[in-house]
């Protein structure tokens, strides 16, 4: 178990916050991530960055390499972890045992975070009792009419909107953290340790982070059909967390108002939410972009 650390600071004392970023393949993708939290708006404080590149074997490291100097000259840390085993949850658990702050932020690798973020993260997380916080989430803008028209309903759902959804970024303070062990060999990580947490220790910052979609129907049912195998993989091996969800599902009159406004909308999410039922999934770690 995880135990909360005293006092750690950076060289200019001031409390040091982590960002653990587990990537696979994501060459494409980390520049944006890491350009996001050198952007960001909070010069004074410490932060370390760790990237945890799981059995990558694309040009993910050397990407990240390159913004060395860059994250020296702010004064900042950055870690590279190569671990060679796959599998999202080893890469968290090598990067969280590296972790020296005080606040801990997970961040997927395809993310990038409006230049408030890690100061919003900060000031909801600097108490003495046990915090989760995230962002509001933001659909990035997608290629495909289909992944438009799906988030674009998904986005209006009751349980998106406010719900300190945490998919893709959420963060913990020491006391937090010490809720759980290492991260369990689960699918959906996010949900595990969101609910830890009763929903008056959550809270949703207003700065955004830009979470793309898969693109495509078939990614769509693929992705989404994991996230339903993820959820019931924590009924399943933790009966007693989904009490906390607290998660606004959607009344018959939402539904159809929603449904008037976004009729479109409405039936692509309809129809993947029936592809996601017609056949059992293949779980492996892999967005299928």
């Amino acid at each position: 178990m995880t135990q909360p650390l005293t006092e750690q600071t950076d060289a200019t004392g001031a409390r040091l916050m982590s960002v653990i970023i587990a990537a696979r393949n994501e060459e494409a993708y980390i520049g944006d991530c890491l350009r996001s939290l050198l952007g960001q708006d909070e010069d004074s404080e410490g932060v370390e960055v760790i990237l945890a590149a799981n059995a990558c074997t694309d040009g993910t490291v050397e990407v990240s390499g390159r913004f060395q100097p860059e994250f020296d000259a702010r004064g900042w840390d950055l870690k590279i972890l190569e671990v060679p085993e796959p599998g999202k949850v080893k890469a968290l658990n090598a990067g969280d045992a590296a972790a020296e702050g005080t606040m801990i932020v997970f961040l997927d690798a395809d993310v990038r975070l409006d230049a408030e973020m890690l100061g919003q993260l900060r000031r909801a997380l600097q108490t003495d009792e046990a915090r989760y916080a995230t962002g509001t989430l933001s659909v990035a803008p997608a290629k495909t009419w289909v992944t438009r028209r799906y988030a674009d309903f998904w986005q209006s759902l009751p349980f998106v909107k406010g719900g300190a959804v945490g998919a893709g970024l959420f963060a913990v303070n020491r006391a937090g953290r010490a809720r759980w062990g290492a991260f369990p060999e689960i699918i959906s990580d996010d949900t595990f340790v969101r609910l830890q947490f009763a929903p008056q220790e959550r809270q949703e910052v207003p700065a955004c982070y830009h979470w793309p979609m898969v693109e495509g129907f078939a990614n769509l049912v693929r992705v989404r059909r994991r996230q339903d195998d993820g959820v019931r993989e924590i009924h399943d091996l933790y009966p007693d967390l989904p009490a906390r969800e607290n998660k606004a599902r959607p009344t018959m009159g939402q539904l159809l108002g929603l449904f008037a406004k976004k009729p479109v909308s409405f039936s692509v999410y309809a129809l993947v939410h029936i592809a996601v039922r017609l056949r059992q999934s293949r779980s492996d770690w892999a967005r299928g972009r």
